[in-house]
């Protein structure tokens, strides 16, 4: 009795003691300036260390933290372009905390960038700031994406305003693509701190293949980016960056699983090192699913394949001095699926592996000459291979596929700027790219040379001007020079305009020269233009083609180089922002012209129905529209937002037959009735396939702080898009096959256990249950339950 009454004793003192001791902690992030008065820092970020607890600087430098355990308060405040400070506090025994923090500026610490009226850290790995971009820039940040539970990169981007994610031609449920402003998934450079990534599967770059685990945000820039980053970026970019800051020794374990046998985990991990001059810095991923079927009528098996994925990534960096920093990065990448399937009453089933690796290693060298001089040298290396098999049942191998893209990249960047007057940054640089593919009798490579500039002058408080100037020499193509050009002006204190003006190259890479992508669910292969001949020659040899199943594009492209592609792109946006920065309104006008465009072409049929492609100039297409987003937070704990996407996006070549009676002044035909209508008029040509005339989205994220609750609503609308010229006049029209108007519904909610430095996410996607068999890449319902553990050591 007398233990029970001690054990009560000290558990009601315990009890009461942690109850008494939570407490609100508040302030305001203030920073030295050169008056004797001090200015706010809005979007410092405060950290309570060993807790999972953290929040962000209002506008007026203000910040608070309910629910504090009043132990020992070790508060740490940074913000780029300040020292970090960390604080350890006392407490009174009040139920507020107030500790106001002035920081001290740094003046050797990189800029920090203000887009969308957030304050962005900068990349450490690149002079390129991003407030500098001419095109408008979408920020995603890290707790956008912890608060909407995504797994991929494809699932975080595609419900942005203007961006969907598509399946090509060549792709199938295997290559998740972009498309940005009408732009496909071939002129959307991603990056990765600012590195390009290499590997497309028949033209799309797989976004699925990257985690979100150790993002700190995602940079999208839509429109022309070439400037910078050369004709793939024509469309635009979407840049991945990792974690850039590390002051404090830390971990992360992350655990998601759900619907379809899916299930993620992440490892994180960071520490300073070497008394501080060093940081290292590590994430691990697994990932797998076990695939759907969107087409459960007619296919037995998955359209979208099982698969599992590994990924590791590294980063050590050090400071020599206040003036050299060096970094060394490396990121592997692992996926392997198998796809087993056969169409209702078939007597033979398909089965295809693929398995892909990619290797990315970086080194960077940092140089402060000046105050005013900064030098960065920047070497990264790519490699990405796929195997790909595909047999029937019986044993018999179809196709057996090997392609590997080998990437190097050499740069040398020097900026030179003028606080708040004048940034300029030149870089050169060369690439060499490679591809070995089985079909191939040797190893083929394209070498590319080029040199940018981009100046940045701010003429007076109101007029901002940006001009840029890029060379590229390709082998086989020559060279080219291309301007770009931004004109910003502040027309009324809370409303600027700007104008943005580029131009950019883009060579035919080696896939469209020499890969060949077989793709088993769509029956199609697709074939360089330089292994065209080769592979028509070999499928004659073996009786599986004639000259009858030869379409006669095939005598008209055959053995003829590929042009390069050319584009001019137009901006002009609107930007207002009022209510004390809490409403956030931005409206754009856009127009891309894109000449040579190289786009797939039907070859011919070999005798087993399988389609064959190849590529050629023939197109003049330009996208144009408008597009419009609203952010608004009423109240510290709430956020909305919203967008909306006009777009048309046509070939010109289409309409100018038609009128001039020519290639496509043919009756139209209705292939459900088995009737020839009437004849054609530009009117009748709906555009290009795969995009929607309008898209928007609507979300609201609200937190709940005194119990750690926050749950947010999504709402993404995609309209009525062509999938198909199913009467095979050569273009889409109102008689071929789309894919109808649907919403995608998603549903997060988070909540917090900051004691415990726990996180538990349930996330709903696709609550409307939209499936359709003509969008391979999109499941129907999904649930996942996910958790967080956060690892801080105790001072």
């Amino acid at each position: 009795m007398r233990l029970f009454t001690i054990t009560l004793a000290i558990w009601l003192v315990y009890m009461s003691a942690g109850f008494a001791q939570e407490l609100t902690l508040k302030g305001r992030v203030l920073s030295t300036s050169t008056s004797s008065a001090s200015e706010a820092v809005p979007g410092a970020e405060i950290y309570l260390l060993g807790t999972n607890q953290s929040t962000t600087a209002e506008a007026d430098g203000t910040y608070q933290l309910r629910g504090v355990k009043a132990q020992r308060l070790i508060v740490q405040v940074k913000a780029m372009g300040y020292h970090t400070q960390i604080d350890t506090l006392k407490w009174t025994g009040a139920a507020v905390l107030v500790h106001d923090v002035v920081l001290q500026r740094d003046n050797q610490q990189i800029d920090e960038a203000v887009v969308t009226g957030r304050r962005i850290n900068a990349n450490m790995e690149t002079l390129v700031k991003l407030e500098n971009t001419i095109m408008p820039v979408t920020v995603i940040d890290r707790r956008t994406i912890e608060l909407m539970g995504s797994r991929r990169l494809d699932e975080v981007v595609k419900e942005q305003t203007g961006i969907a994610i598509v399946n090509d031609i060549a792709g199938g449920a295997r290559s998740v693509g972009v498309q940005m402003q009408g732009f496909g998934s071939e002129y959307i450079m991603v990056l990765i701190d600012g590195q390009p990534m290499v590997g497309r599967n028949g033209g799309n770059f797989d976004l699925s293949r990257i985690s979100v685990s150790n993002i700190e945000r995602i940079e999208i820039t839509k429109g022309a980016a070439a400037n910078i980053y050369g004709g793939d970026a024509l469309g635009g970019t979407i840049n991945v960056i990792t974690k850039q800051d590390v002051t404090t020794a830390q971990g992360m374990a992350f655990v998601n699983a759900g619907k379809n046998e899916t299930l993620d985990v992440s490892l994180d991990g960071e520490a300073p090192i070497l008394k501080q001059k060093g940081t290292v810095s590590g994430n691990l991923n697994y990932y797998r699913t076990g695939g759907f079927n969107t087409n459960q009528g007619t296919i037995i098996g998955t359209t979208a394949p099982p698969y599992d994925n590994y990924a590791a990534q590294s980063r050590l960096r050090y400071r020599f001095n206040d003036k050299n920093t060096m970094s060394v990065s490396g990121r592997y990448g692992l996926r392997r699926s198998f796809m087993s399937r056969n169409f209702l009453g078939a007597d033979y089933e398909t089965n295809d592996v693929l398995s892909e690796q990619d290797l990315n290693l970086f080194a960077n060298y940092d140089r402060r000459i000046s105050d005013r001089w900064r030098s960065m040298t920047r070497y990264y290396l790519t490699k990405y291979n796929a195997d790909m098999n595909v047999s029937l049942s019986q044993g018999d191998s179809i196709s057996q596929t090997r392609f590997s893209q080998l990437f190097h990249r050499l740069e040398q960047q020097v900026s030179y700027s003028i606080d708040d007057h004048l940034d300029v940054i030149t870089g050169v640089g060369g690439t060499i790219e490679g591809i070995d593919q089985n079909i191939l009798t040797d190893i083929d490579r394209i070498r590319a040379i080029f040199a940018y500039s981009q100046a940045n002058w701010q003429v007076d408080r109101k007029l901002h001007l940006t001009l840029g100037l890029r060379y590229d020499h390709i082998e086989q193509y020559g060279w080219r020079l291309d301007p770009s050009m931004a004109v910003q002006y502040q027309v009324l204190p809370s409303l600027s305009a700007k104008f943005a003006y580029g131009t950019a190259f883009k060579a035919p890479d080696m896939r469209k020269l020499y890969q060949v992508a077989y793709n088993p669910v769509q029956n199609n292969v697709l074939v360089g233009s330089y292994a065209l001949q080769d592979v028509i020659n070999q499928l004659r040899q073996s009786g599986r083609m004639s000259q009858y199943e030869l379409q006669p594009v095939y005598d008209e492209i055959r053995g003829q180089a590929l042009n390069a592609e050319m584009s001019k792109s137009y901006n002009f946006t609107l930007i207002w922002q009022g209510l004390d920065n809490r409403l956030r309104a931005e409206g754009s006008a856009f127009h891309h012209e894109i000449t040579n465009q190289i786009n797939p072409v039907l070859i011919g049929t070999d005798i087993d129905g399988q389609l064959i492609y190849s590529y050629r100039n023939h197109a003049r297409a330009y996208f144009r529209g408008a597009e419009l987003s609203v952010n608004f937070k009423p109240v510290p704990a709430l956020q909305l937002a919203a967008g909306y996407q006009f777009l048309i996006a046509k070939d010109r070549t289409v309409g100018d037959e038609i009128r001039e009676g020519g290639l496509y002044d043919s009756p139209l035909y209705d292939p459900n009735t088995g009737y020839v209508n009437y004849r054609p008029t530009a009117k009748d040509y709906w555009g290009i396939e795969n995009r929607s005339v309008h898209m928007y989205n609507a979300q609201v994220f609200y937190t709940y702080s005194p119990m750690d609750l926050s749950a947010n609503v999504r709402l993404n609308y995609r309209g009525k898009y062509p999938f198909a010229d199913v009467n095979n006049n050569g273009y889409l029209d109102r008689f071929d096959t789309f894919v109808r108007g649907h919403y995608l519904l998603n549903f997060a909610l988070e909540k917090k256990f900051p004691s415990k430095r726990i996180a538990v996410r349930a996330t709903t996607e696709n609550l409307l249950n939209f499936v359709d068999p003509k969008v391979p890449s999109q499941p129907g319902r999904m649930y996942f339950v996910g958790i967080t553990y956060h690892l801080y050591r105790n001072d």
